[in-house]
């Protein structure tokens, strides 16, 4: 072969030795991607939801009961850390000026019980101000879980993050029992809050970081509207309450609500199995309060009940609600709304239920729309003295895909759903799955549930004359104000990767007519104007982040802003690279 023919054979067998390279890498770029939209997809949505490295709480009366050395109320903080890492944890707190540290190993659960002094710093009694609370911070991103417990009377409940703390929220309880009281608990987490109730114009109280506002009626306070200049958390805390009225036995509830800028428009609420068998004359109350006027709801599943304070049709105004009552055998209950709406479900007394079991117990119920790929939770297995015997979780999920739901326990493999039962609901198009927690080795574990078209989690714990019932994981979206890029929420594409460089945006925006002054959107803090009074757009991004922001003012001169970070990959932009 002469110089001039290997020259060419060379140049020919480099040309497609390059292009092969360029095959490859596309090939291997593409696997790539796969892969990472995969792990994507299973993964939590950490924008906000109930897990976080803040949390605040405070306790009130449980009962008749008061903390002294004899008394048989305990208090519990319970965390999970689902994470591949340890993580450091202390709780301060804030009337004696002291804290607890500790580690918690990687996928461990951690309950602490309060001593006796520490009891006395964080329990309410009376009506008032007062430094009565628990700072719980940690290094990871952990559940945190709270439960007021004495010998048949107990409720737990989540915390919720600081970063999903609001300023408006509606109390939620029930009628207490005469003489006990209704109550609700405000944790300031800045210096100067203000607290104010049922939109007056004078401050009931003002608060600094860490003080308490504990407030008590002989009444049912269901529906009043309590809000702050500074974000809060805020806990309903009723003594005793018979559900329903006239029913044994009483009991204790206590809740952590969400605010309203959380609050969605469509809700599925399951029922519980006080049993753990199906049992299927099992009925929970289910109660729903507006935040604006002219609520119009509509609901399948369930009866519209009148009881005291309640509406007896299905359009309501701000602060008013209705009551319905849920039956096991109609496999829950599916509710929609024209307007934001807060719901909450009870467990009510065992003799109205006629099985002999379980207790009144109140839980926050999220909207659809709060749903999350992946939770991290953990039951309460009280140390004190307690008639609790079952302990249970309620998977809630898409009935298309309930059967991707796979479960990990303390960190073990994960394996599909297989000891319990679905129940399907057609009216909602979503499903619950009843777990008895004993069966998958009991409650000093943690549990991690997953599905890739979202779910969330109730847990509950029943016995004689005794429960309690809490929202153990979800979304904490805002649900206010709002935008989409390719239908992706703004708080979770931190989690997502575009490789389409034309993004389409979509506001969601309650109760507001988009005007060329009130909509601004804006692209690395500088206003994109093209986009200036639309609620849709489009524009074409190259490889890079890009922090995206969008601005809005409401009628009643309300500004809010809501940011999100754009991670765009372009493919075909990182193969001309490769080339260069």
């Amino acid at each position: 072969m002469d110089e001039d023919q290997e020259y060419k054979t060379l140049t020919i067998f480099s040309y497609f030795r390059h292009h092969l390279f360029l095959i490859l890498m596309k090939i291997k770029y593409c696997l790539l991607l796969t892969i990472l939209l995969v792990i994507q997809s299973i993964s939590p949505l950490h924008a906000q939801t109930t897990e976080g490295r803040d949390f605040w709480v405070s306790f009130g009366k449980n009962f008749h009961n008061e903390i002294d050395a004899n008394d048989q109320v305990d208090l519990y903080i319970r965390i999970v850390n689902g994470n591949q890492s340890a993580t450091d944890v202390e709780l301060y707190f804030t009337d004696i000026g002291s804290s607890e540290s500790f580690t918690i190993p990687a996928q461990q659960v951690f309950t602490y019980k309060l001593i006796y002094t520490q009891s006395l710093a964080v329990y309410n009694s009376t009506t008032g101000k007062s430094n009565r609370s628990i700072h719980i911070t940690s290094t990871e991103r952990v559940s945190v879980y709270a439960m007021n417990q004495a010998y048949q009377t107990t409720d737990a409940t989540n915390l919720y993050p600081v970063t999903a703390f609001g300023t408006e929220y509606y109390h939620m309880s029930y009628t207490p029992y005469s003489p006990f009281l209704d109550a609700y608990l405000v944790i300031a987490t800045e210096n100067n809050t203000n607290i104010y109730h049922n939109g007056g114009s004078t401050p009931i109280e003002t608060l600094n970081a860490g003080q308490v506002y504990y407030k008590t009626s002989t009444t049912d306070m269901t529906g009043d509207r309590i809000s702050s200049d500074k974000p809060v958390a805020f806990f309903a805390s009723c003594q005793y309450a018979l559900i329903p009225a006239g029913f044994n036995s009483a009991d204790c509830l206590f809740q952590q609500l969400a605010p309203v800028h959380t609050w969605g428009k469509n809700f599925f609420v399951p029922v519980s199995d006080p049993r753990l068998d199906n049992y299927p004359t099992t009925k929970d109350r289910v109660r729903i309060v507006a935040s604006q006027n002219n609520t119009t709801i509509n609901q399948m599943g369930a009866t519209l009940i009148t009881n005291s304070g309640g509406q007896t049709n299905y359009v309501i105004n701000a602060g008013q609600f209705i009551e319905l009552e849920v039956v096991q055998s109609n496999y829950g209950c599916y509710i929609q709304a024209n307007k934001p709406i807060g719901v909450c479900t009870y467990l009510t007394g065992n003799m109205y239920n006629g099985n002999g079991v379980s207790d009144p117990a109140q839980a926050w119920i999220p909207a659809i729309e709060q749903m999350v790929t992946e939770a991290k939770v953990a039951p309460f297995f009280p140390s004190g003295s307690t008639h609790l015997s079952y302990h249970g979780f309620l998977i809630i999920t898409p009935t298309d895909t309930k059967n991707y739901t796979m479960i990990s326990v303390g960190g073990g493999a994960y394996a599909y759903l297989t000891i319990g039962t679905w129940q399907d609901n057609p009216h909602a198009s979503m499903s619950y799955f009843t777990l008895d927690i004993d069966s998958y080795g009991g409650g000093d574990v943690n549990f991690n549930f997953n599905n890739p078209n979202g779910l969330f989690i109730m847990g509950y714990g029943i016995g004689s004359a005794e429960s309690y019932y809490y929202l153990a994981g979800s979304a904490m979206r805002d649900l206010d104000a709002a935008f989409y890029a390719n239908d992706v929420y703004f708080q979770d594409l931190p989690n997502t990767t575009f490789c389409d460089k034309n993004v389409h945006f979509q506001a969601e925006i309650e109760d507001f007519n988009a005007e060329q002054d009130s909509i601004k959107w804006y692209i690395e803090n500088v206003e994109y104007e093209p986009a200036s009074g639309q609620s849709t757009w489009n524009k074409d991004f190259e490889t890079g982040k890009y922090h995206i922001t969008m601005w809005v003012r409401f009628a009643n001169g309300v500004i809010l802003s809501k940011s999100g970070i754009l991670n765009v990959r372009v493919f075909w932009t990182k193969i001309k690279n490769l080339r260069h």
